[in-house]
């Protein structure tokens, strides 16, 4: 049971960002607020999503790139953060589970995701 002032403050907080809908597989580009010093500006981080958890503003994603020399990375945003200024869907994937956790495991061609016809 959650508190209802609680529950009306992240209900504000959803509504005020622009969150496209997208799920596990697909390949997602978000800009990230990055800040050195006093100094601020934007990176792109783009990868495949490979889950998805929370609710409301614990909302997060776990978005998987490969590196240099073939190394993956992977990094757990908050959707609802200040730091993600756009989050743009490139890709859709066709995919038959909600965590693609199997990637990490993968490399090389056998890590492509089919991509979703419509």
């Amino acid at each position: 049971m959650r508190n209802k002032y609680i529950e009306n403050f992240e209900n504000a907080q959803v509504a005020e960002k622009n969150v496209p809908e997208f799920r596990a597989g697909d390949t997602v580009r978000l800009a990230v607020t990055i800040k050195e010093g006093d100094k601020t500006r934007v990176q792109n981080y783009e990868g495949v999503c490979i889950a998805m958890r929370g609710q409301g503003t614990g909302k997060t994603i776990t978005v998987r790139k490969i590196g240099a020399n073939g190394i993956g990375i992977e990094r757990v945003f908050p959707i609802y953060s200040d730091s993600i200024n756009e989050i743009k869907v490139l890709r859709r994937g066709r995919v038959r589970r909600a965590k693609l956790f199997y990637l990490r495991d993968r490399a090389g061609k056998s890590a492509r995701i089919k991509e979703l016809r419509k």
